[in-house]
């Protein structure tokens, strides 16, 4: 049964790390062991340490808004969601980029995203070792609860402010 209650909680994990970039994820779970010194952090690992978290969660909270649009050729370009629309805009002669403006849920996105890298981050053992290695105990509880928990209170919010947005980092729907 304790085999069945951890893949529960990875699938949980696995569902969750979809919301984020992908390639911030890859460079966190990269470089976590590298900078944390395998979680045996002196003074210079704990700076370095929080300066790729810092990194990695604005990078994420960025990505959400970015987004992409095809021109004529099929080409695909990426820019920046603005409050008058997309950024930059070189090659959009026949498309009106102002569809792509920043929304409410835009910053509801972010703000969430930001919460499941946290959870990526808090359950990441370089992490806890790092800077909590008295939560190696806590850790595991962790590691049972929180991408339930995350995972159903961001599937809820992402229910209500779905997000249209295909942008860096991001997978495409094809189309």
């Amino acid at each position: 049964m304790a085999a069945s209650l951890k893949e529960k909680a990875m699938n949980g994990l696995g569902s969750l790390i979809k919301l984020l970039p992908t390639g911030t994820v890859f460079l966190f779970q990269f470089l976590s062991p590298v900078v944390s010194n395998n979680g045996q952090c002196h003074v210079a690992n704990k700076y370095l340490m929080g300066a790729l978290l810092v990194i990695c969660g604005l990078n994420c909270a960025v990505a959400t808004f970015t987004d992409s649009y095809r021109d004529d050729e099929g080409n695909t370009h990426y820019g920046i969601a603005t409050f008058k629309g997309l950024w930059p805009s070189s090659n959009s002669k026949d498309l009106d980029l102002s569809e792509y403006k920043i929304r409410v849920g835009d910053f509801v996105r972010a703000i969430l995203v930001l919460v499941v890298f946290s959870v990526v981050a808090i359950l990441d053992p370089n992490t806890v070792g790092c800077y909590a290695s008295s939560w190696e105990t806590t850790r595991k509880t962790l590691l049972m609860v929180l991408p339930p928990v995350v995972g159903a209170v961001c599937s809820a919010v992402f229910t209500v402010f779905p997000s249209t947005r295909h942008g860096i980092g991001y997978p495409s729907d094809g189309s």
